[in-house]
């Protein structure tokens, strides 16, 4: 039996590949005991209990970014950090901690290092954050979602993918997918999102050309998110929600994707062959943007700045892109060209190495 730390969460970037690891290590051996290590402020408060694993909860301590009270603190409070997971990895009989960045990771991987138990670590975006630099310099394993991300020792192994979406056959499924939400099988769909807090200037752009984009044969299917604007426009084919909770349903019915690009949806994306038109997130380090390089470079999306992205731009570029079908179909398998299915077990591999190594040793 191997007890497994599984360490990240804050975001969904964080939370779903760590579960995605989990569910998939549960599948291939049904002995193994995953605890997963959070905060009690973040999303993996809610998610983690909900799929069925033990979350062991430490003090969010993000690190300072400015001189100021929470700079001086931090050392204090990050020692605390440390010194609780290292009781959790003593008294729980931890055998190897997997980290995927966020608050949670960086005093696991420490604590790791200072108890002697393996550490690997999962890096999602192509601009590695600040945690898991920390694991590899500890001389953790580090699995990373994309190529050419400047981990040191970093193998590539894809993004961990829930079973949903590993699993999904969209021609079987969108049968399904076209009736939940009313929609014509004989239109293609266009699937607008911003991902789960949804992206106020997608939403305002594509509801106020929603009548041209339906006029040009098309339907919509537009998750806005809450708060971010994007109401339903009254248009017959455009469908509205704030919240979808069958993305995999969604995936099924889209024959095009207007989304952000960060890393989870750019691996959805690819390992389903679905092209995209993708709008990096303005905000934060860029990496948004080193996420879509490859399926951009690839031909099976193209990038538009967040600040161009408005009526006038579904106008000229949008909606002739809408009317050449063979595009979008060369797009779609220029998409699963590097699309990959298999990072659950690629990352599962890299854990199972360090296993053994520690066993060996």
């Amino acid at each position: 039996m191997t007890v497994a730390l599984l360490a990240g969460g804050g975001t969904a970037g964080h939370v779903n590949p760590l579960l995605a690891l989990a569910d998939r290590w549960r599948v291939v051996d049904s002995d193994v005991v995953v605890l997963v290590l959070g905060t009690a402020e973040g999303l993996e408060a809610r998610l983690v209990p909900e799929r069925g694993y033990e979350l062991l909860t430490i003090p969010r301590v993000p690190f300072p970014r400015r001189i100021g009270r929470a700079a001086w603190s931090f050392p204090r409070r990050f020692r605390d950090a440390v010194r609780r997971t290292r009781a959790i990895i003593r008294e729980r009989g931890v055998e190897v901690v997997v980290g995927f960045g966020g608050y949670a990771s960086a005093p696991a991987y420490l604590a790791a290092r200072l108890e002697r138990v393996p550490i690997v670590a999962h890096e999602a975006n192509a601009r590695p954050g600040i945690a898991n630099k920390l694991a590899a310099w500890l001389g953790g394993r580090i699995g990373v979602t994309f190529g050419g991300t400047p981990m040191r020792g970093g193998v590539v192994v894809g993004m961990p993918l829930r079973a949903e979406i590993v699993d999904l056959d969209r021609d079987a499924a969108r049968p399904e997918a076209l009736r939940r939400w009313d929609l014509d099988p004989a239109r293609p769909v266009l699937l607008v999102t911003g991902g789960s807090t949804g992206a106020r200037r997608l939403n305002d752009a594509m509801t106020a050309s929603a009548r041209s984009v339906v006029a040009a044969g098309w339907q919509v299917l537009h998750i806005t998110g809450s708060g971010r604007g994007g109401d339903d426009p009254g248009v017959a084919g455009y469908r509205v929600l704030e919240y979808c909770d069958r993305m995999d349903l969604a995936f099924a019915a889209a024959d095009l994707v207007l989304c952000r690009s960060g890393a989870a949806t750019v691996s959805e994306l690819a390992a389903l062959g679905l092209p995209s038109v993708l709008v990096p997130y303005a905000v934060g380090n860029g990496e948004q943007r080193l996420n879509a390089r490859e399926l951009v470079e690839a031909g099976g999306a193209r990038i538009v700045d967040d600040a161009t992205v408005s009526p006038e731009w579904v106008t000229v570029e949008l909606i002739p892109l809408l009317g050449d079908r063979d595009e979008i179909d060369r797009m779609a398998t220029r998409a699963a060209s590097v699309g990959r299915r298999g990072g659950a077990d690629a990352l599962l591999t890299l854990v199972h190495d360090a296993l053994a190594a520690r066993r060996v040793g």
